[in-house]
């Protein structure tokens, strides 16, 4: 018991000693002590696309931890690699000590969240632009095997090359695909040949034509090209939008349906438009309900059909040399008469063909012949040309007679419609009420005004082409006879006098005293 107080007794002498030391030591260093103060949050928990992915005391390094994980991202996609925007978000709290992740863990975590929230991949291709239309190919190679199917059916000797130039209006890397001839510094034609050998070969071909023979002449392919613009760029699309190589030669390159317009000619008929444009009579008049009822429709001058045809939208302008020997007409020869009308002609003259034998540039767009230049023509025997004398005098013009009104009968036969009337219907008639205003079709000199007989109150008139109209059932008649009057000019009202059915104008054109089709002159 002694023994274990004297020990206790030693410790506490050892225990005051240590606190005197250490007050001693405080007495010296407690001017550089400063104590904890509460400064607010120091640690962030991260938050992108609300996944936790770090700790960070400075919210600066998460940016540049973004950057670098979307460059890790890309590097490794094969392509243009597109993500969400990432949506960040910081939680903080303050802590006396605290650990806190280094850049390359908190970029790894970010990757991978990242990696979850990827949009899309975009490829690189090259596109290919005709007019309207674009294609898709994964590879420049492509891209010449799709132009050189296009003039390969037409080059067949293998004599062009596609070329690529760059679009200097274009801001972006544009280029435009052209054709070359292999060798295009060579002379077109063989200096070897014929008379061309002993002439100088600054002598160009045109100077020396008349003197070669046909068999001196380099034949095929002169030239060849695309008739639109084809434009290639690189971009970055879907891998969904590519398009196979046939894909692309059948889009470019297989005739499509193409809507073109065709204005109506003098002398043109339907049917002779119909083997025209290669189109059934049928199916213009289907589309062209607007003007046409049926085939037996009468066409205007200046009438626009719309007709479809079928065209690449990628074609290829090519020229070829071509010998050949052939029956060819001469131009007709034309003789003005100033006294007649451009209806009134005379042949005085009947051709006859010739024969020749000649070398021509015929140009084509795809397998359509559209020009045609000779380059050397010897005539075997002369061709006498048809001469034919016309009239320069513009003829009258006829137009409708009334405004409005229904069509209501036409010219030709038909049931009668009314006791007393013709069941051969010699003109054309417009319901209209009584008292609409009644023009002049065309101008010319009044030969009839007032009542005859079956049409009721009636007006003629004699026009300068020797043609004469007629107008029927008016109700009221505001000219002479021997008044001129001008196209347009109001002579009548409509009605329902003579042999009528009910309110209308009957119209007639004769020509040498016989009633015509009005509808085929208005």
């Amino acid at each position: 018991m002694k023994h274990i107080t004297h020990h206790y007794k030693k410790v506490k002498v050892t225990f005051l000693k240590v606190m005197i030391l250490a007050c001693i030591i405080a007495a010296f260093f407690l001017p550089s002590i400063e104590f904890y103060e509460s400064t607010g949050d120091n640690r962030f928990y991260v938050y992108l696309y609300e996944q936790k992915v770090g700790y960070v005391a400075d919210k600066e390094m998460v940016e540049d931890c973004i950057r670098q994980a979307r460059r890790d991202l890309a590097s490794e996609a094969d392509g243009l690699y597109i993500i969400e925007e990432p949506v960040v978000r910081f939680e903080g709290e303050e802590v006396v000590w605290a650990k806190c992740d280094d850049a390359e863990t908190l970029t790894a975590n970010i990757k991978t969240v990242l990696a979850q929230h990827e949009r899309e991949t975009l490829i690189r291709a090259y596109t290919v632009k005709v007019n309207s239309q674009t294609v898709n190919l994964a590879t420049a190679e492509e891209v010449n095997q799709l132009l050189a199917v296009t003039i390969g059916k037409y080059d067949t000797q293998g004599q062009y090359e596609l070329a690529m130039d760059l679009n200097p209006e274009r801001e972006l890397n544009v280029l435009t695909a052209s054709v070359n001839r292999i060798g295009s510094e060579e002379n077109a034609w063989d200096t070897d040949a014929g008379v061309s050998a002993i002439l100088s070969h600054e002598v160009d071909e045109e100077q020396i034509v008349e003197y070669m023979d046909f068999e001196d002449f380099d034949l095929g392919i002169r030239d060849i090209g695309f008739s639109e613009e084809v434009e290639v760029v690189e971009a970055y699309i879907l891998e969904d939008e590519l398009n196979t190589l046939d894909e692309a030669i059948n889009l470019l390159t297989e005739e499509q349906e193409v809507q073109q317009i065709y204005e109506v000619q003098a002398g043109d008929t339907l049917s002779e438009i119909s083997i025209t444009v290669g189109i059934p009579m049928e199916t213009i008049v289907e589309m062209n309900g607007h003007i046409l009822d049926n085939v037996n429709s009468t066409l205007n001058i200046g009438d626009e059909l719309i007709i479809t045809v079928p065209e690449p939208e990628l074609s290829v302008v090519w020229t070829s040399r071509e010998h050949y020997k052939e029956t060819y007409e001469a131009e007709i020869i034309y003789i003005p008469n100033d006294e007649w009308y451009t209806t009134q002609m005379v042949t005085l003259q009947e051709p006859s063909a010739g024969f020749r034998e000649v070398v021509a540039d015929v140009t084509y767009e795809n397998d359509e012949e559209i020009g045609r230049a000779i380059v050397k023509e010897v005539v075997v025997m002369e061709a006498v040309p048809k001469i034919v004398e016309r009239g320069t005098i513009v003829p009258p013009t006829y137009v409708k007679p009334i405004s409005g009104g229904r069509l209501s009968s036409r010219f030709g036969r038909r049931t009668a419609p009314t006791a007393g009337a013709s069941t051969y219907h010699k003109g054309v008639d417009w319901a209209t009420p009584v008292g609409t205003p009644v023009y002049a079709s065309s101008g010319g000199t009044v030969a009839k005004a007032g009542w005859g007989s079956g049409y009721g109150y009636v007006v003629y008139i004699n026009h300068p082409d020797g043609r004469q109209t007629r107008y029927a059932h008016l109700s009221k008649v505001q000219v002479s006879v021997g008044q001129s009057v001008s196209q347009g000019d109001k002579i009548a009202l409509s009605g329902n006098t003579g042999v009528s059915s009910g309110p209308h104008v009957h119209f007639e054109i004769l020509i040498n005293g016989k009633q015509v089709n009005p509808l085929d002159y208005l």
